[in-house]
């Protein structure tokens, strides 16, 4: 029996994804026995396993409509409305407020994987706007909701960062990124070159160091990070739009167009050896000075003009 008609490798995908689930909603039962680690360790979780239930699928060839319809589900409550519970359990249950703006968000979570679903049927789009998300991603978005709950259990008391209002702001403002068209860098489209390789993995060993020893402060930082990357997102779609020519060019080819675009606006300053607009030094022969030989000028020789001639 095929790979592609054994059951058992057919459910994998889909167990992974149930997994995720309730890994998700497990937080809201650490949240309200105040295990704020393990809430945010179980979205986290959650969140891992959404990155590797579609790869497995596409790797087994066992993607279905079912498969993707669980996945979108399992989103809305991993990402939706367990962080949303989970910081009206911890830190706003005596407010009202708190109750509307946990509805917004959990809201917003589902409208942006709604529409992430129609934007897969989208013929109209670009070539290259499969290397984005319009607006930022589920996963990141439940992650970056926890933040003040992830500062508040790495430092051990309630900052500034863990006041209602501003939890409140911080909820509105990522479920506002969720739902907006501002683009967003796609993973799984990143090439990283050759030459880069090895510094990466480097990187990777740190990050896997700082997990361990830290993880709720790595995590905090991550999230920051991935907001700083959305004004270059923006900046490189825009750029794209703008040239075709590079929309199926390799990475190498579309940074060489970007030079040469660069040079024709004069945004990149040139080289030495080619200066735009600048006359070449020239270098006149030695000749022996003296009363027989008179001393030659650069004005005589016409290679600099009188400042009388302007």
């Amino acid at each position: 029996m095929s790979m592609r008609t054994t059951p058992g490798v057919r459910l994998l995908p889909n167990a992974i994804t149930v997994l995720a689930m309730c890994a998700g909603l497990s937080a809201i039962q650490f949240a309200l026995n105040e295990q704020l680690n393990f809430a945010i360790g179980s979205v986290a979780v959650a969140a891992v396993l959404d990155g590797l239930d579609g790869r497995i699928a596409r790797l087994l060839d066992a993607t279905s409509k079912m498969g993707a319809e669980l996945d979108s589900l399992a989103d809305a409550m991993s990402f939706g409305v367990a962080p949303a519970l989970t910081l009206y359990a911890w830190h706003m249950q005596d407010n009202r407020a708190g109750w509307v703006v946990s509805l917004i968000f959990a809201v917003c979570m589902v409208l942006r994987l709604a529409r992430f679903n129609t934007l897969l049927d989208d013929a109209e789009q670009p070539p290259f706007a499969k290397e984005f998300f319009v607006g930022v991603p589920a996963p990141a978005a439940g992650l970056l909701a926890l933040l003040p709950l992830a500062l508040t259990a790495h430092f051990g008391y309630p900052g500034w960062w863990a006041h209602q209002g501003v939890v409140m702001v911080w909820m509105v403002l990522i479920a506002a990124l969720a739902v907006s068209r501002v683009p967003t860098l796609s993973l799984k489209t990143v090439k990283v070159p050759p030459k880069f390789v090895a510094p990466l993995l480097v990187g990777v060993a740190l990050l896997a160091a700082l997990i361990v020893v830290f993880p709720l402060l790595s995590l905090a930082i991550a999230m920051v990070l991935y907001l700083l990357h959305v004004p270059y997102a923006v900046y490189r779609y825009h750029w794209l739009s703008r040239h075709p020519e590079a929309w199926d060019a390799a990475p190498r080819e579309r940074r060489a167009i970007r030079r040469s675009n660069q040079r024709r606006l004069g945004i990149r300053p040139p080289l030495r050896r080619s200066v735009a607009g600048a006359a070449r030094r020239v270098r006149l022969p030695r000749r022996p000075t003296g009363p027989g030989h008179p001393r030659r000028s650069w004005r005589r020789l016409e290679l600099r003009r009188n400042r009388n001639d302007y």
